[in-house]
């Protein structure tokens, strides 16, 4: 009877262990963080309703829609800072990847708003006044 105790725990205890690793290293492949070269380069941003078609939001030619915006790969942002400030509650200053996306900071370095990754190269966020912008990357 002892032995058997002893064999369900080992087997408890195992089991858990199997899991645990598997689970480390599943997590691990899905959620790389990129590094800043990877993000660094011209973006255009695009201020939308959640009810605009995508393709019909990208055909409209209003400059107040739309942005270049330009990630340094030093993590600062250049081109276009001011218009997706205009956009946001503060005025952004520089930005970080994250493992499922791409923050934007503001003076003292903290989170102002996170775009959460869709695809390669297409990052999306929602604003409190349920206003969406889109981070596109320029093609080069």
């Amino acid at each position: 009877m002892i032995c058997k105790a002893f064999t369900y725990k080992a087997m408890a205890w195992l089991s858990a262990a199997l899991i645990m690793i598997s689970g480390e290293t599943s997590m691990a492949s899905s959620l790389r963080l990129e590094e800043p070269s990877v993000f660094a380069g011209q973006w255009q941003a695009t201020l939308s309703e959640r009810s605009d078609d995508a393709k019909a939001q990208k055909h409209q030619d209003k400059p107040s829609n739309t942005c270049i915006v330009e990630l340094q790969a030093n993590k600062t942002l250049s081109k276009g800072a001011d218009c997706l400030g205009s956009w946001l509650e503060a005025t952004p200053i520089g930005w970080f990847p994250d493992p499922d996306g791409l923050s934007i900071t503001g003076k003292e370095g903290s989170r102002i708003q996170f775009f959460s990754r869709q695809r390669d190269g297409f990052y999306q966020t929602t604003l409190k006044s349920g206003l969406m912008i889109t981070l596109e990357r320029v093609a080069q």
